[in-house]
């Protein structure tokens, strides 16, 4: 999701605010100055309430971002790599780029913000009657109260067992030890994400209709947003249950074309675009590793008048962005890692750093093309079969001297 303002980085991951954000914190600070506080607390100025609402709503963004690096936290401790982590409407959001590799990690990256907003909870409902102790101001002390149950609230809804919610994961995390298929189990937490997310826009459309609550259109919001990750989950689940044992030197274009980072644009395209068919060249130095991705599209953005004097690295998407995949990693693993700068492209390299191949969007077309035609069952060997099936004679097709 885009970042709209930076926040931060914390340990290297990017965290941020999406334009949406501010239309929760707006919505938050509105709902509380001119409704729940004056209920709860009546006789104060539009200006207490105003100042009470807005610290109550940053507060409670701060808590999702304290359950959100919760996750970033545990992730990274289990290997897995955090791609940003971002507020928005729905709350917060922390993309990852590849996924816990066991069910015991799997259940502790979810269970770990659902655990914070609920100390968090508690925090706040000790901090009440603490305020109250002391004879701080009554807003204050209906703001701690808000946060209180707020939080409480946050880590039941989140434990609920449908994904995407954190409790869907620990679903996925259950069956997943329990049949020992990893795919299997993503099926089976987003259908029940998908079934929650129904549930939700049919109570939504019940209180619209039946009670005149606009609240009933967040639920219908929050509902669809559900349907459609769970879905989204289900299908990326298939597709790895359809892929299983396909690693990615099965389905990578071997001997990529390379180029010198310092080539100009012009002499690249007359030298090696207009005659190779690839659509991705990897940049390398003398020692053969990466320094760089160039695809067409980066190449066609640059002006006519201006390839003579644009070098590639100056286009290049940097080496620190490109996905980079070894030969004998899982092709499911490396598919959510596929986007960013490098255009849906990945480079493959061995075990000295050397790039040995490059995977495009069009190799995955294929292979998923022939996982659909052998039907819907794993296939161990589907691997095996596809590398026997590449002609040798074209394994060399296209290679420029780096």
């Amino acid at each position: 999701m885009r970042q709209t303002i930076r926040l931060a980085t914390v340990a290297g991951v990017p965290v941020g605010l999406s334009g949406s954000a501010l239309v929760l914190l707006v919505l938050l600070a509105a709902g509380l100055a001119f409704g729940r506080l004056p209920a709860v607390e009546p006789g104060r100025s539009w200006v207490a309430y105003t100042f009470a609402g807005l610290l109550a709503a940053i507060l409670f963004l701060a808590s999702i971002l304290a359950h959100e690096l919760a996750h970033v936290a545990v992730a990274r401790a289990n290997g897995v790599h955090v791609e940003s982590l971002t507020l928005w409407l729905l709350g917060g959001l922390t993309e990852l780029r590849d996924e816990p590799r066991t069910p015991g990690a799997e259940a502790a990256v979810a269970v770990v913000g659902p655990a914070t907003s609920l100390g968090l909870g508690v925090v706040f409902a000790g901090f009440a009657p603490a305020l109250s102790v002391v004879g701080a101001d009554r807003l204050l002390v209906a703001v701690a109260a808000y946060l209180a149950w707020t939080n409480v609230l946050l880590a039941l809804f989140n434990l609920i067992p449908a994904a995407p919610l954190d409790g869907g994961r620990i679903l996925r995390a259950a069956v997943w030890k329990w049949t020992g298929d990893r795919s299997r189990a993503g099926v089976a937490a987003s259908r029940a994400g998908r079934v929650f997310g129904l549930v939700l826009i049919a109570l939504g459309i019940g209180t619209a209709l039946l009670l005149g609550s606009f609240g009933g259109l967040w639920w219908v919001l929050l509902g669809w947003f559900l349907v459609h990750v769970a879905s989204a989950e289900e299908n990326r689940a298939v597709l790895a249950r359809r892929l299983h044992g396909v690693r990615v030197r099965d389905v990578m274009s071997p001997a990529p074309v390379a180029a010198d980072p310092e080539t100009p644009v012009d002499l690249f395209i007359d030298r090696a675009l207009l005659r190779h068919r690839f659509s991705t060249y990897p940049l390398v130095g003398p020692d053969g590793r990466l320094t760089g991705l160039v695809t067409v599209n980066r190449l066609r953005a640059v002006p006519p008048q201006q390839r003579h004097t644009t070098r590639l690295a100056d286009i290049a998407c940097p080496p620190d962005e490109v996905p980079v995949a070894r030969p004998d990693e899982p092709l499911v693993e490396l598919l959510s890692r596929m986007g960013g700068c490098a255009d849906g492209r990945a480079v493959v390299v061995d075990g000295g750093g050397r790039v040995v191949g490059v995977v495009s969007p069009r190799d995955i077309s294929h292979v998923v093309a022939v996982a659909d035609l052998r039907g819907p069952g794993p296939y161990p060997l589907l691997g095996a079969d596809l590398n026997a099936s590449r002609r040798p004679d074209l394994a060399s097709v296209g290679t420029v001297p780096g």
